[in-house]
């Protein structure tokens, strides 16, 4: 099902059990459109997700990692100012529409109570966060701000009035007596209708939803009944999770009325989300922060294909340089037969059996003049054949480097989009913030936990696999890659893993590679002590010899399954 009205009163049924009467202690906001409270409740710690992405707005409790960034955000600050310390009142849906409430009892500047009340407005690309003066509904700050030239139908600025989105007046399903209004339906409605009915009539349905109501009203018994015991439901939770035959995923409250393969059940909203967000989300961050890095490895790998194409036919050139010298040869040998003006001339090729060979001209130069010329030219492309080869070596060295950038990009999470950008800042393909003093650190390594309890861990980008495989990995632990593809380096914290451990290593590092929907891929094997990097080159660049090489095929459960929380 979408997040329509009846699962976001799904979401506050659960909010409202676990997290009302904790207090706030910690307010962060790791990416732009999210903010996350960490509620104590019960001697448990709860970090509440409000998501105002314009794709994946939610709420939800989730445990999901998350990076903050070095420098928080005006909005998180003001937040905190806040809410930190604050008791969380109650959570209240408004009407049965995507709008949820958040009431908390804080202190103002003078240390008197005031209600405060946190609205997030979850519409798609209007999804909106606001914190709201209860007294008077004023706006005191918002995680999107709109000028009026872009919304004239509220303002939603810091300082305004908090005036609701137009209503649909459409009837709350869950208000007392609301479900009557489907009499008529059932009794007059062709069944094809009932769904587009129910959604022009009741508020929070999405269409899939409204399928799954008509469905079940249509069963033998109590029509008006069915539909009430459906919707007592989102009251008495059971969270699903579907997966069609072709594998994509969907998610309901409960397990109702659909078509799928395999279903899954969770103990909570927030577990079943995080399963279904964990992917899809985490791309999406790492999109919206990669975008600039993305144009960039593009522009670098357009510029060095280009000039590639441009030094092969320079080689190419090269190879027929002697065709240049005979040329030359003729002319100089025959300079009495040559006129200005003219724009061509077959001489007799004495280097071939006095075969006539047509030489082009220069028509401002004689005969002398347009041999020098072709000598010249001879004599460029000789010397140039040792320049462009050093060249090829280097710009083939450029697009290596910059596709190693495009594989670590399609496997980054947001902490690596960041250290990506530092080290293409300190290369010089990124002009670096000047107003940003403070030192940027490199993120850790991905840490994960092999079947019998052995620490591996996998670098996701350049400057943590140098950090890694160079620097914090003992000489006898196990270093793995993929064998002749851009991808993560993997550190076996062991000088003799078991085979199990081995393997499981090997499947990490093919599944954070370029290849990693492949099968039967090649990775490479051998003591850490034995890697050496030469001198001047890339982050993360290593030689080796000495290697031992296993096949085996990546698995994305098994990444799941052994990945540290």
């Amino acid at each position: 099902m979408p997040l329509d009205g009846l699962f976001t009163h799904a979401l506050v049924h659960e909010l409202n059990e676990l997290i009302v009467g904790g207090r706030i202690t910690k307010v962060h906001q790791p990416y732009p459109n999210e903010i996350v409270l960490v509620v104590r409740n019960n001697s448990v710690n709860y970090p509440v997700l409000l998501s105002a992405h314009p794709t994946y707005a939610r709420t939800q409790i989730t445990h999901i990692p998350y990076e903050n960034p070095q420098t928080a955000p005006n909005f998180v600050m003001f937040l905190r100012r806040y809410l930190e310390g604050a008791k969380l009142q109650k959570i209240e849906q408004v009407e049965n529409d995507r709008i949820i409430n958040f009431y908390v009892n804080a202190r103002n500047e003078l240390g008197d109570i005031q209600q405060i009340r946190l609205t997030l407005e979850m519409m798609g690309r209007h999804s909106n966060l606001f914190l709201i003066r209860e007294t008077d509904s004023r706006i005191l700050e918002l995680i999107k701000h709109v000028p009026a030239d872009q919304n004239r139908v509220r303002s939603l600025m810091p300082g305004a009035t908090y005036v609701l989105p137009p209503a649909q007046n459409l009837k709350n399903p869950f208000i007392t007596g609301a479900l009557e209004a489907l009499a008529p339906m059932i009794l007059d409605t062709p069944f094809d209708d009932w769904s587009k009915f129910i959604q022009s009539t009741y508020q929070g349905f999405g269409r899939d939803s409204a399928q799954v109501l008509a469905q079940t009203i249509n069963q033998d018994g109590d029509h008006l009944a069915h539909a009430k015991n459906w919707l007592a439901r989102f009251n008495d939770l059971k969270p699903t999770l579907f997966t069609a035959e072709n594998g994509t995923l969907s998610y309901a409250a409960f397990d109702w009325l659909q078509d799928y393969a395999t279903s899954e059940h969770f103990h909570t909203l927030g577990d079943m989300l995080d399963a279904y967000y964990i992917g899809k989300a985490e791309r999406e961050r790492v999109n919206q922060q990669a975008g600039s890095l993305v144009r960039v490895v593009k522009n670098e790998l357009k510029k060095n294909n280009s000039k590639r194409k441009k030094l092969l036919g320079t080689l190419d050139d090269a190879t027929n340089a002697d065709d240049l010298k005979v040329m030359g040869d003729l002319l100089i040998t025959y300079p009495h037969l040559v006129k200005k003006g003219m724009t061509s001339i077959e001489i007799e090729n004495y280097y071939d059996n006095n075969r006539l060979l047509k030489i082009s001209l220069d028509p401002k130069l004689n005969g002398l003049k347009n041999a020098e010329k072709y000598f010249t030219k001879y004599r460029k492309l000789r010397t140039a054949v040792a320049y462009v080869n050093e060249q090829m070596t280097l710009t083939d060295a450029e697009i290596d480097y910059f596709n190693n950038i495009v594989a670590q990009l399609d496997v980054a999470s947001p902490k690596d989009v960041e250290d990506i950008r530092l080290e293409l800042t300190n290369g010089g393909y990124i002009r670096a913030n000047k107003k940003n003093k403070q030192k940027p650190k490199v993120s850790k390594p991905d840490k994960f936990e092999s079947s019998d309890g052995t620490l591996i861990e996998v670098g996701k980008n350049n400057l943590q696999n140098e950090r890694l495989s160079l620097k914090q990995a003992d000489r006898r632990d196990i270093w793995l890659h993929v064998q002749k593809i851009p991808g993560s380096h993997v550190i076996i914290h062991s000088a003799n893993p078991s085979d199990e451990t081995l393997v499981e290593a090997a499947k990490l590092a093919g599944y954070f590679s370029k290849a990693r929907d492949s099968a039967n891929i090649p990775v490479d094997y051998l003591p850490a002590g034995k890697l050496r990097k030469p001198n001047g080159s890339k982050p993360g660049f290593v030689i080796f010899e000495g290697q031992q090489t296993m096949y085996v095929t990546p698995d994305a459960n098994l990444v799941s399954r052994l990945k540290i929380k």
